[in-house]
């Protein structure tokens, strides 16, 4: 089981960060990459790194073939497969055996039996540990989980048994709901994992979602390194994870573990797992499903024991022992990790694309693992997040004060991103008291009510000091004219101003630092001017000026005839074809995007004229799906 270089079938900031322990731990690094990610840091990070395809996931990074023939080509002798993309694929982990690699991660028959989630819980059921209620049977038509659905009750999930990472799961609170959940869970499990079988789980109301850590090596040993706390959730997807969790004491803690070390011993597991649980409000615990592979919030468990989870299993791929007994595993302080998204939480958390124009981490004085770098583009082609913060504190209350200052140290300009959200939840009365749910975050959402979700207002400052970088332009007025009124817009709103502003003074600039006087009182921002708009990160926000729409009256108004797409991503299905009669918000075609699916409905009743895109083709945001002619 030696190696001694190891491909690593993944990209971004897991890339970046199997390849830093492996080179601190004298192993040589390949690096894959598709066209999309030629130029990212991972690639130039490695000793050596390989093309494998078109952007499209299904013919790179999920491409098999390619990734073995990698391997062949830089006489690498191991794989370490991240998360996401192939790492849960008993078929990569027998295709790496058969070629000779080492697969850094579990047998694939440990892989199969956890992978699928309905198999996985009739073993667990088997070997004592707590399951919620569900149907897990073969019978799939949509008469029988209609049944099944009755019988269960409601609320529930509609859950892919090959799913995990969110996808094709759908909450259903209405039996009205079931069809359209039954379809669109098939649909997208199809589509990430090529089997649209489906069960049904009763959803635990008001839940924790509470994880535990557990390593086994190839001699029969297992131990967990506690849990994690990951309740703090939008559609499905983590957004903030902490260990250990501030719900669970010590006697809850040692049931956790050791339920989740037999679950893992039930399957002959070997190297890094995670055994997920839900948690009701009376503290009891369920098994969820176990994902075979290392998680994404890793990092506070290797902060509150001191260990690198990574090394763990490079030790253990190489036929080591565990390294140490459970009574030896020890826990320190307080960790928690964000999740920095390129999405827009202020707006249904639509994903966002484009350049980046500053994002300097080094700056920051806390962890924070990424991927990408100054000048590199945010695509459409792969998940939303695109960094995270993680800060190790005495306790809780340490943690949250380290990375509230980390986000205002360290904001990503250039792409809209949930910075300040995160900033605002750490904060947050629920989330400082552990109240959250999973599904708190959505309810809010659609309560509309919240203010945590309300976009931030920029303020006089932050318009003043706008005024300011922009009139300092080279070539933005003559040389003669001492002030002259400016034109800013943003979030909708447009002020006319005197630039240079006399209320705000600049004091230097220095790259994209500045540091400006207002009323008084000197400060600090970051800016970033593309050419077409001003990026601004001022008192925990980020704003984008922008000078007028040139179109008298503002921008044209959008043609409710012509369906755009409202993000760049890939056609996910067509509803509607050429002569069809449609009505006023019919569904007309979904665009996914960094796993989400966004419909585009019909603006005005008429009849579609033509269809211009089919399923699977790769459109650019505002790209034309349909066109309709008005009724008369």
């Amino acid at each position: 089981m030696s190696f001694s270089k190891i491909l690593v079938a993944n990209r971004g900031e897991i890339a970046c960060r199997v390849m830093r322990t492996a080179q601190r731990l004298g192993y040589r690094t390949v690096a894959v990459f598709s066209d999309a990610d030629a130029q990212a840091p991972h690639v130039a990070m490695a000793d050596e790194a390989v093309r494998i395809g078109p952007p499209p996931a299904a013919d790179s990074y999920l491409n098999i073939a390619a990734l073995l023939a990698a391997a062949r080509a830089t006489g690498a002798d191991a794989v370490h497969p991240g998360y996401g993309f192939l790492s849960e694929r008993a078929d990569f982990a027998q295709a790496c055996a058969e070629a000779g690699l080492v697969f850094i991660g579990p047998p694939p028959a440990a892989i199969r039996a956890m992978g699928d989630k309905a198999a996985a819980k009739r073993r667990m059921i088997e070997a004592g540990v707590p399951c919620a209620p569900g149907y897990l049977g073969d019978e799939q038509n949509d008469e029988r989980l209609a049944s099944e659905a009755a019988r269960l009750g409601l609320p529930l999930l509609v859950k892919a048994v090959a799913g995990g990472g969110g996808r094709g799961m759908r909450l259903v609170r209405e039996m009205a709901a079931l069809p359209a959940a039954l379809a669109g869970a098939r649909r997208e499990a199809l589509s990430a994992f090529g089997d649209g079988t489906l069960m049904l789980e009763r959803l635990v109301e008001a839940g924790r979602h509470i994880e535990v850590q557990v390593f086994a090596d190839a001699h029969g040993h297992a131990v967990h390194l506690g849990e994690r706390d990951c309740t703090a959730q939008r559609r499905r997807q983590k957004v903030v994870e902490e260990a250990p969790s501030p719900v669970v004491g010590p006697a809850m803690r040692a049931a956790l573990g050791r339920d989740a070390v037999a679950a893992a011993l039930a399957v002959g597991y070997r190297g890094a797992g995670t055994v997920e649980f839900i948690v009701d409000a009376d503290l009891n615990h369920y098994f969820l499903e176990m994902n075979t592979r290392l998680q994404v919030e890793h990092p506070v468990t290797e902060c509150i024991t001191g260990l690198d989870l990574v090394e763990w299993q490079l030790r253990i791929a190489q036929g080591e022992p565990l390294p140490l007994r459970q009574d030896e595993i020890t826990f320190s302080g307080h960790a928690i990790e964000l999740r920095l998204y390129a999405e827009d939480p202020y707006d249904g958390w639509k994903p966002q694309t484009g350049r980046i124009l500053h994002w300097q981490p080094g700056d920051s004085s806390v962890r924070i693992d990424h991927g990408i770098g100054e000048g590199g583009e945010v695509t459409p082609w792969y998940d939303a997040m695109v960094a995270k913060f993680i800060a190790h504190g005495r306790d809780r209350g340490d943690a949250i004060r380290r990375l509230v200052r980390a986000l205002d140290d360290a904001p990503m300009l250039g792409v809209a991103n949930n910075g300040r959200f995160l900033r605002d939840l750490l904060q947050h009365p629920q989330f400082a008291a552990a109240t959250m749910t999973t599904t708190r975050l959505d309810e809010w959402a659609a309560a509309g009510t919240e203010p945590l979700l309300h976009r931030p207002e920029p303020t006089e400052a932050a318009w003043l000091l706008a005024a300011a970088l922009r009139a300092g332009r080279g070539g933005a007025r003559p040389a003669s004219v001492a002030t002259f009124d400016l034109s800013l817009q943003c979030q909708g709103r447009t002020r006319v101003l005197r630039a240079p502003p006399a209320a705000l003074v600049l004091l230097r600039q220095d790259g994209a630092r500045v540091r400006y006087a207002f009323e008084g009182v000197q400060g600090q921002a970051l800016a970033a001017d593309d050419g077409h708009a001003l990026h601004l990160a001022i008192g925990g926000a980020t704003f984008s000026f922008t000078e007028p729409s040139p179109y008298p009256g503002g921008a044209p108004a959008a043609d409710p005839l012509r369906a755009r797409a409202p993000v760049a991503g890939v056609v996910a299905q067509v509803a509607v074809a050429a002569g069809e009669t449609v009505t006023v918000g019919q569904p007309l075609a979904c665009v996914e995007a960094m796993k989400m699916e966004m419909w585009v409905h019909a603006a005005r009743a008429g009849t579609v004229k033509a269809v211009h895109v089919k399923i699977k083709d790769a459109v650019a945001a505002g790209a034309l799906l349909v066109e309709l002619e008005a009724a008369p």
